[in-house]
């Protein structure tokens, strides 16, 4: 690999300014963050539906996170094809397991390899290549909202080269962690965007990268990683996000790589991220001024992006009435925001 610092280029203001946001929210919540075990737990449980759903659905699945909770919960969803099934069952386990686990999970080749079996153990069509290197080329495609190919974003590394790079940048990024000459985003970051572009098993890479994503983050000391969702922020971002690959990976294998654009795409989902999880640390307050159905309701639009007062009831449970009051409570405290009129109105927190 080309010199990291020749890669990096010049460091952008504003990539020095996200990073500086992130490690503040990372101190105040390893500092501040005084949540009940249980509201974590549930908050933890709701993030495993929605990653699991985000991520398998940026390659094309077809699963709702509706559809997904359903599945999880053992309820029938039969009429998805057993495809989509076997891959959310697969991510949702091994995401549990690293959210769990992370602090006993090597980050090593022969660990990747593992990781890979996991995601695919129940992929019926990938049985004879999981956890294996790629034995045939796999460039990559961008799936439409009905699951469809729309057409190839990048060729990657060709399949006799891949188990060579991929040692070489594990190892690479072992030593440079554990060296600290760089900070640990940018590292993570580089890490993502040349595992993609080696591409290095035969299916399931972009599920894989983000499950490395987040066990690299919680391993350099993001600890609010599990709370809320990585891939839900890519997939409502998704276009930038092969956007970003497509215009940093281009330039791999030429005369001056640079990642500068991925770096910026990937800190600024990081920051949203750490933006939500601030949200989190001012629930105990809530719990103190708000109602049980009222904070029920504001846990719920912890978890979400935005979302409609139908979608609220069916979700939770309570009645339309008392959602409604609910809503006009979080207003008036300026809690949330109305987005549209009508039947179509939406809900969000102020300043996700």
């Amino acid at each position: 690999m080309t010199d990291f610092s020749q890669r990096l280029g010049n460091i952008t203001p504003e990539i020095l300014s996200k990073i500086g946001r992130i490690d503040e929210i990372k101190g105040r919540w390893t500092e501040g963050v005084n949540l009940s075990p249980q509201l974590l737990g549930r908050l933890k449980k709701s993030v495993l539906v929605t990653s699991s759903g985000s991520s398998t659905r940026i390659e094309g699945s077809r699963l709702s996170d509706t559809d997904v909770e359903r599945f999880i919960k053992g309820l029938n969803i039969s009429k998805f094809r057993d495809r989509d099934r076997q891959e959310v069952q697969g991510y949702y386990e091994l995401l549990e397991n690293v959210f769990n686990a992370w602090k006993t999970i090597s980050f090593s080749e022969s660990s990747i390899k593992h990781l890979h079996n996991e995601l695919l153990k129940y992929a019926e069509k990938d049985v004879r290549h999981r956890g294996d290197y790629k034995k045939t080329e796999n460039d990559v495609s961008m799936f439409d909202a009905e699951g469809k190919p729309i057409g190839v974003v990048f060729e990657t590394t060709r399949a006799y080269l891949a188990p060579k790079q991929t040692q070489e940048l594990v190892l690479w990024t072992q030593e440079v962690l554990a060296e600290k000459k760089y900070h640990p985003l940018l590292i993570v970051g580089n890490f993502v965007v040349e595992f993609l572009k080696i591409h290095p098993f035969q299916d399931g890479n972009g599920r894989l990268s983000r499950i490395l994503t987040n066990l690299l983050l919680l391993k350099v000391g993001y600890g609010f990683v599990p709370y809320i969702s990585h891939e839900k922020i890519i997939e409502d971002n998704k276009t930038e996000y092969y956007l970003a690959l497509r215009k940093s990976q281009k330039t791999f294998d030429g005369k001056k790589e640079e990642i500068i654009v991925w770096l910026e795409y990937f800190l600024k989902i990081l920051e949203m991220q750490a933006m939500r999880a601030i949200d989190l640390l001012s629930t105990e307050r809530m719990e103190m001024i708000l109602s049980p159905k009222q904070l029920l309701i504001w846990n719920f639009l912890l978890t979400v992006e935005e979302v409609t007062a139908g979608e609220i009831v069916k979700k939770t449970g309570v009645l339309r009435p008392t959602v409604n009051q609910s809503l006009d409570r979080l207003l008036d405290m300026k809690k949330i925001q109305r987005i549209g009129m009508g039947r179509t109105t939406r809900y969000r927190i102020i300043g996700k």
